[in-house]
């Protein structure tokens, strides 16, 4: 048997672009979004629901409409990271990277040897998959946050690690540090946003942001590549759009 191929790391590869959908914790709304060929599901471990208990169940829905699955950890710690792919993501994201150390850390815990050390089981995504532990690390996916002013400041050096596909600018995290509480699509704290984006491809890095329906136009133009973008925002337009033609007939 054949290791399942990394779609989103292909994408990037490729020099496309990556669209990975959050707020849908649940295999059920995971297999009805099969239709639109989504590219990546981002199950929120920091924030909501995903934790050991239903991981599995997720990726697995994942793997069933062919999208990639990336499971946000609550911080950037060693056993919950690999913990993460044993249950069977193909990624994870991490929040709050603000050294290369943090960096390394992540890195250490995602790859096996002879680029990491993660800890030896076999994942869900090995079963039954000849070699999978000289395979895996081809088709591990590895997201950093920056979304720290520190780590900002640090950028340079966290740039110097490799073996990470993105660095993610988090305008939520960094609105708040930088005196803008609530307010991602404040002019200053898109410009810090950009600012670090610019630094992270002219590394020749590939940068990741929020694309929210307030400002997916805008990030596209960032020179981003791998966009957030969550379901509920998407449901709250259609349903508005709904909403608005009932209303019109109504008056009638």
């Amino acid at each position: 048997m054949e290791i399942r191929k990394n779609r989103i790391k292909q994408r990037l590869r490729d020099g496309k672009h990556v669209i990975a959908i959050e707020n849908l914790n649940d295999p059920d709304l995971v297999e009805l979004f099969a239709p639109n060929d989504p590219h990546c599901f981002w199950f929120e471990g920091e924030h909501s629901i995903a934790n050991p208990q239903n991981i599995g169940d997720l990726t697995r829905a994942s793997d069933l409409i062919n999208a990639t699955s990336v499971v946000r950890v609550p911080r950037p710690e060693y056993q919950l990271i690999y913990h993460a792919f044993d249950l069977g993501a193909q990624g994870v994201a991490v929040p709050h990277v603000k050294s290369k150390a943090d960096a390394e850390l992540v890195v250490n815990a995602s790859k096996f040897s002879p680029l990491g050390q993660r800890g030896m089981f076999t994942s869900r995504q090995g079963i039954g998959v000849d070699n999978y532990f000289k395979k895996a690390n081809d088709e591990t996916f590895v997201l950093v946050f920056i979304e720290d002013l520190i780590a900002i400041e640090n950028l340079d050096e966290i740039l110097e690690v490799d073996n990470i596909d993105v660095f993610f600018v988090g305008p939520g995290d960094l609105s708040q540090e930088l005196g803008y509480l609530g307010e991602p699509d404040h002019p200053e704290v898109k410009k810090v946003v950009q600012n670090t984006i610019d630094r992270i491809t002219k590394a020749g890095k590939v940068a990741g942001t929020v694309a929210s329906l307030t400002n997916y136009e805008w990030a596209m133009q960032t020179g981003a590549r791998f966009f957030l973008s969550g379901a509920i925002d998407w449901i709250h337009l259609g349903f508005n759009e709904f909403n608005s033609i009932v209303r019109k007939i109504e008056k009638k």
